[in-house]
């Protein structure tokens, strides 16, 4: 069963909200098995609006809209599906009476504009609202559903739990789509893709696809069976096979964040870890202090930018600096012993490097070093990351992360 889901509102399109409905229809429908083909948004204008139901009508079997059932002017997603089925718009005085009891039990009078929520496409069914004032509809034809809600979460979330999702797993049958995650640091997304091409092309259920952020590639692996538990059975020989192939670059087989695994890691070892940061700004440490109970393993962060507090506060040498320059291994190195010194911690952690866009100390936009320091051990590394400053920044704070993930799995 295909489906096609339909955002109207020129909101919407202006950037002016974001469209979390269709994320949250998307996930409830393939919980259910029904696959979710297209995503469309449009704006507030009739002939659009008809133009957007045909298409979706021609590509799915069931089409879901949010939006335009209010009172106000630019409220016409009735019209417009009237129109795109070729049918009129019928007052239904029943819906009249709902919305002025409605309004009477609130001790006000309804204003005349909520009339236009009694219309409603010639043979459509409809739903009443619990919550708002906004009919749903449910129009059949030639074997195809059309499903419209109200644009306001809580409302939408009403009629679609309450009604619709019931209906359509009706319709669906015992199935249902299972995805799993592995999420990746350390390798480029094109990468990825070559270790897993034949696993890529050979599979069809279960899937995979990929998504790639600053310094992360997610494998999600999806599967569709009658049950939740035939699902999982497909998913998991090829999960193993990934995790397999992708070796030390997977940081988990679960939707947890770096930082979270990092700090399970941390707690199971009983150490603690201290950061010295400069392009990063604090960064690093707040994500090491995200998770409930982080106290037990992260001590602090030294936010040194100049070269005066790096050499103050952490004790990296003038000659460092002035041979070496801040942006260098060498200096990386130096901060991490002064961060694990001044806080007492088993383990230092350190980034320095340029977060551009300009460049600095003779090194290029994006330049990071990354250094780690424990008792009889200390690592560095340096890379050219891409991107914006913020895109630098999150690329620096993934790497030095996932330098204690890998130094902690070496000693368990």
């Amino acid at each position: 069963m295909r489906a096609e889901i339909l955002g109207v509102g020129t909101e919407i399109l202006l950037g002016q909200i974001c469209n979390n409905n269709a994320q949250w229809i998307s996930e409830r429908l393939a919980e259910i098995g029904v696959d979710v083909l297209h995503h469309q948004a449009v704006g507030d204008n009739e002939e659009r609006i008809a133009g957007a139901f045909r298409l979706a009508l021609s590509r799915a079997e069931i089409v879901l809209s949010t939006g335009g059932l209010g009172p106000t002017q630019d409220d016409i997603t009735r019209e417009g599906l009237a129109r795109a089925l070729e049918v009129r718009l019928v007052r239904r005085p029943e819906i009249e009476s709902f919305l002025r009891e409605k309004y009477r039990r609130l001790g006000r009078s309804m204003p005349e504009a909520n009339l236009q929520q009694c219309d409603v496409p010639e043979g459509t069914r409809y739903l009443l609202p619990d919550r708002g004032t906004a009919p749903g509809l449910i129009c059949e034809r030639d074997g195809k559903s059309v499903y419209a809600v109200a644009g306001v979460p809580a409302e939408m979330r009403e009629m679609m739990t309450g009604t619709i999702l019931p209906e359509l797993a009706e319709l669906a049958g015992p199935t249902t789509l299972v995805s799993r995650l592995l999420r990746v640091t350390g390798i480029a997304e094109a990468r990825v893709s070559e270790i897993l091409d034949d696993l890529f092309r050979a599979s069809a259920n279960p899937s995979i696809a990929y998504l790639a952020s600053s310094g992360e590639v997610k494998v999600r692996l999806t599967a569709k069976a009658t049950t939740r538990g035939e699902a999982e059975a497909l998913i998991r020989p090829l999960a193993e096979e990934v995790a397999e192939r992708l070796g030390a670059h997977v940081f988990t087989t679960g939707d947890e964040e770096l930082e979270q695994v990092v700090g399970r890691d941390l707690k199971a070892h009983g150490w603690t870890v201290a950061c010295a940061e400069s392009l990063t700004g604090g960064s690093l440490g707040v994500r090491l202090s995200l998770a409930p109970g982080a106290s037990v393993y992260f001590k602090g962060s030294a936010v040194c930018y100049t070269p005066e507090s790096k050499r103050k506060v952490l004790g990296v040498a003038r000659e460092t600096i002035e041979r070496a320059g801040v942006v260098s291994e060498e200096c990386a190195r130096e901060m991490a012993r002064g961060a694990r010194e001044i806080f007492g911690a088993d383990i230092g952690l350190a980034l320095t490097g340029v977060a551009g866009p300009e460049p600095h100390d003779g090194k290029p936009a994006g330049t990071v070093c990354v250094a780690l320091s424990a008792k009889g051990a200390e690592e560095s590394s340096s890379f050219r990351a891409p991107g914006d400053r913020d895109q630098v920044r999150r690329w620096s704070e993934q790497s030095a992360l996932d330098t204690l993930r890998r130094f902690l799995s070496r000693r368990s």
